[in-house]
């Protein structure tokens, strides 16, 4: 019997409408103690899916909100489970009392992302699908949304169900040979499953090819703008959010510490970071900006550099150059509705291997450029394939390759059908412990632990 659960499942905040979710075989039963229907219907006798409109009260019977239930009969449910939601109205104070009335009326608090959690463990979805669900609310742009949809939707399910029934298919045939010696089937199995795990490999290794795209769509890709006092980079700032995101004067050292925003770049997040000019200086708090901005620099998947073209290359210029070294960095020659005193081949000559592009954020000349050299360092992106999500399936795609390439060198060493048979479980463990058919409640844990209460 699983013990009913409740949460606040809308965001916190003031909104017309709010809702408390309970799921749990007794769901119905501890609703039905707070909500009282208009027509004086109980919510355990409704059908599989029905509304009911009327009131949640307190257990002296004073109204605490006028709501509307929802019921959704196991196994017609997100859950698979009993589940009921008041709509409430939105405002925090009332929603916070009907979750109190719901834990006095029996449920218990939800666990983080322990709805989606009860969904995978009854077998409505797999471990990515589950995955996926954070991933659409997190989503950042629309193409980062389709791509989460796709995967809630089973796209990289299917194509690790697909693999590894393949593989099972190859493992049945040689276990059948060991079972059956007499039939001597040995070299025609062997040639037909060395065929198969290479077919697979491949269909594995698109997949990890896959992995950095995936991070960024569900991430952003880290940018960092950089450059002396002056040069642009918060106006640049700017003009990818659409807004005054950042403090625009003629006053070097404005800007003191980084500030961070997700912009959308043709269907790719970036997280962008607007970092404290580079230069010689002696205020405290600005030298800790622009220690902050050098370590931005380094780790940041994809520099914007800026380089004001209305003035002379000094040496503070020649530390950011540094900067760029063996970098992925796009040189942005900033003020170019100015008479220009550096030019783009003064800079192409400094960092050689670097695009530089002339740019004006108030005429827009080369803004167009700039964004399409953008969408070109992070390369063309099918929405529609399978994507890997993290680190922990990428680590998972990884061992089931390599105990693929073991079973395959087992093969050609001819060691024993047996051996191949044992790497090629191994395998399919790793794609089993990927999509949840076997995975440690240690992992279940960590997985959902990353998920809001309610979800």
């Amino acid at each position: 019997m699983n013990d009913t659960i409740s949460a606040i499942a809308t965001a916190t905040g003031n909104a017309g409408v709010g809702i408390v979710r309970l799921s749990g075989d007794n769901a119905l039963d501890v609703a039905d103690k707070i909500f009282h229907a208009a027509n004086k219907r109980k919510l355990v006798d409704s059908s599989t899916r029905e509304i009911f409109f009327g009131h949640v009260r307190n257990f002296s019977g004073a109204v605490v909100d006028e709501a509307v239930a929802v019921v959704m009969r196991e196994p017609k449910s997100y859950t698979r489970e009993n589940v009921v939601e008041l709509q409430c109205h939105g405002g925090s104070v009332v929603l916070r009392e009907v979750l109190r009335l719901t834990f006095e009326a029996g449920a218990r608090p939800a666990e983080r992302g322990e709805f989606t959690k009860r969904a995978f463990l009854n077998g409505r979805i797999d471990l990515t699908q589950a995955q996926a669900v954070l991933d659409v609310i997190q989503a950042k742009t629309s193409a980062a949304l389709t791509v989460a949809q796709n995967q809630l939707a089973g796209r990289t399910s299917q194509t690790i169900r697909e693999i590894r029934q393949a593989l099972l298919n190859s493992a049945a045939h040689i276990e059948a040979t060991i079972d059956f010696p007499e039939d001597d089937l040995d070299e025609v199995t062997l040639a037909e499953v060395n065929e198969n795990i290479s077919a697979q490999i491949d269909r594995l290794d698109e997949l990890l090819k896959n992995q950095s795209t995936g991070k960024i769509l569900r991430e952003g890709l880290e940018t960092a703008i950089i450059g002396k006092p002056n040069v642009g980079k918060s106006s640049l700032l700017n003009f990818f959010a659409k807004t005054e995101r950042a403090i625009v004067t003629e006053i070097p050292g404005t800007t003191r510490d980084q500030i961070e925003e997700f912009v959308n770049v043709g269907g790719i997040p970036l997280k962008i970071v607007d970092t404290a000019g580079i230069r010689n200086s002696s205020d405290t708090v600005e030298k800790i900006g622009i220690e902050r901005a050098k370590t931005c620099a380094q780790r940041a998947e994809l520099i914007l550099a800026l380089f004001d073209g209305s003035r002379p290359l000094d040496d503070e210029d020649a530390e950011i150059f540094n900067l760029l070294t063996d970098r992925n960095a796009l040189i942005l020659l900033t003020k170019a509705d100015l008479p220009p005193v550096t030019t783009v081949d003064m800079l192409a000559k400094k960092i050689s291997a670097a695009q530089v592009i002339k740019i004006s954020l108030r005429d827009g000349s080369g803004v167009d450029e700039m964004l399409s050299a953008i969408s070109d360092r992070v390369g063309k992106i099918d929405f529609e394939m399978s994507f890997v999500r993290d680190e922990r399936e990428a680590d998972l795609l990884r061992r089931a390759v390599n105990h693929l390439r073991e079973a395959q060198q087992t093969i050609r060493l001819n060691v024993g059908l047996d051996f191949v048979s044992i790497d090629l479980r191994a395998a399919l463990e790793c794609l089993s412990e990927l999509t949840g058919e076997s995975v440690s409640e240690d992992v279940l844990n960590e997985i959902f632990s990353k998920f809001c209460i309610g979800k």
